[in-house]
């Protein structure tokens, strides 16, 4: 059984406002395919919202992090119960590959890969506009692939926000001033 993560599970900053994250999760690539794409299996890991799946098609994600796991952990101060974004299809070809344009500047790709009965997802998030936006996002995306990887293996995920702070934290440190 995999421990749903890769040699290097830390996220890598290929260019100064991107992030890179792989997971190597319990396949079918159709399952995880399903995780990225069906509302209520997406919530349980990152956010709701319904998704048309054609390119250009406008939806919007509603994040409620508190729900993610029990106990969700402690939510840091200054971060709200609910945020929502609005966001666009830019390409939808299953079950490989699933690029969405995250509100108005950033955009993110989810790449699927099978490996055996494991999948390899990489997730590439670009354009985040600041170095500050980038930290907390870097570490977002690592909690939520946690939670998902978590949720895959048919584990219950250690507390969404606990993690996040602990991210945030060395995330600080790994990611160059």
């Amino acid at each position: 059984m995999t421990d749903g993560t890769i040699p290097n599970a830390y996220a890598v900053h290929p260019e100064p406002a991107a992030l890179k994250l792989q997971r190597l999760l319990p396949g079918p690539i159709e399952r995880v395919w399903a995780y990225l794409t069906e509302s209520d299996l997406r919530r349980r890991w990152l956010a709701a919202g319904d998704m048309a799946p054609e390119p250009g098609a406008a939806f919007e994600f509603v994040w409620r992090n508190d729900e993610l796991t029990n106990p969700p952990g402690e939510r840091p101060p200054g971060s709200s119960a609910e945020h929502r974004l609005a966001c666009r299809i830019i390409e939808f070809r299953p079950p490989t590959r699933l690029v969405i344009g995250w509100g108005e500047n950033g955009e993110v790709t989810f790449s699927l890969e099978p490996r055996g009965g494991e999948v390899l997802l990489t997730l590439l998030h670009r354009r985040a506009r600041d170095r500050d936006m980038l930290l907390k996002v870097t570490a977002g995306w690592h909690a939520h692939l946690d939670v998902l990887a978590a949720r895959l293996r048919g584990e219950e995920p250690a507390p969404f926000w606990d993690g996040w702070n602990r991210l945030k934290a060395e995330y600080e440190t790994r990611l160059p001033a």
